[in-house]
């Protein structure tokens, strides 16, 4: 029986996700050969080919989706399995800055496994703009924050993933095309909102604003209620919501950036360390 290194199941994630040998090396902190040689390391030894490449593209073979899902539990148990053993050793408060949306979808995955395996490290959550965040005074009131940007966005700290922006309804909704699109938003500041809106005018459809609310379970809420549409990253958008397809009329969306920083006049710090890996972990 063949075994399956995890060093070429994290390379294999980083690259699937990002869709850039480049960018994985860089999350990795590999150069992109050393990315391209674990891949064909892992091809070889699955002996499927993972990726279809073309042109500028980089798509997931139909062997390589099906090892994705793999991989990631693979690579989430074994992260699990290190803290756990190591958990009696680390101490310590971390203030935690985070967007609203991840803290209703992320956090509750997280906070009862990391309590669990570091039960002497406390922490302190804010929910807040990724746009607050990244300043001075959201760096400096915080240990470690997790914010949204554009995925050309020049930012310190280590990417996690990029992600899609995709339209969100609830199954109810139904909007004649000639009419102005109903948006449901989180305050000015908000990446969604900006991406929702600039995507609408330049596409030259109309649009108008028919709900806001800074949390996601207020937007939840007029969604579910038929009332209009929000923008999401894909990876968040909630279960009981729905992800238009392109025969909605509106239009595509860019990518985003999902970065995890930390604050630098903290320093090296064990537990912030072991947070960052779990938040990984749960967005990957």
């Amino acid at each position: 029986m063949k075994n399956l290194p995890m060093d070429l199941l994290r390379a294999f994630v980083s690259v699937s996700q990002l869709r850039s040998f480049t960018k994985a090396g860089e999350l990795l902190g590999r150069s992109q050969p050393a990315v391209t040689l674990k891949i064909k390391r892992l091809e070889e030894l699955v002996d499927q080919r993972l990726f279809l490449r073309g042109g500028k593209s980089l798509e997931l073979s139909d062997s390589g989706v099906a090892l994705y899902n793999y991989a990631k539990q693979i690579l989430t148990l074994n992260d699990l399995a290190i803290s756990q053993i190591s958990k009696s050793t680390v101490y310590g408060k971390i203030r935690l800055g985070i967007p609203s949306e991840f803290a209703t979808v992320l956090l509750p995955k997280i906070i009862s496994r990391f309590a669990k395996a570091y039960p002497n490290v406390a922490l302190e959550v804010n929910c807040e703009l990724s746009k607050y965040l990244l300043t001075r005074a959201g760096r400096e009131s915080h240990d470690l924050i997790l914010v949204l940007a554009d995925q050309d966005a020049d930012l310190d700290g280590d990417l996690v993933k990029t992600d899609e922006l995709v339209w969100v309804s609830s199954k109810k909704f139904n909007r004649a095309k000639e009419d102005a699109v109903p948006l449901i938003v989180a305050s000015k500041g908000c990446i969604y909102r900006h991406n929702a809106m600039t995507g609408l005018s330049n596409a030259s459809l109309s649009w108008k604003i028919v709900y806001t609310n800074p949390d996601l379970t207020g937007i939840q809420y007029a969604i579910q209620e038929g009332l209009g549409v929000t923008v999401l990253s894909r990876s968040i958008v909630p279960e009981n919501l729905h992800i238009l397809s392109a025969s909605a009329g509106l239009p595509s969306l860019d990518r985003v950036s999902i970065n995890i920083i930390c604050n630098e006049q903290r320093g090296s710090d064990e537990a912030i360390e072991l947070l960052k890996e779990f938040l990984t972990a749960s967005l990957t």
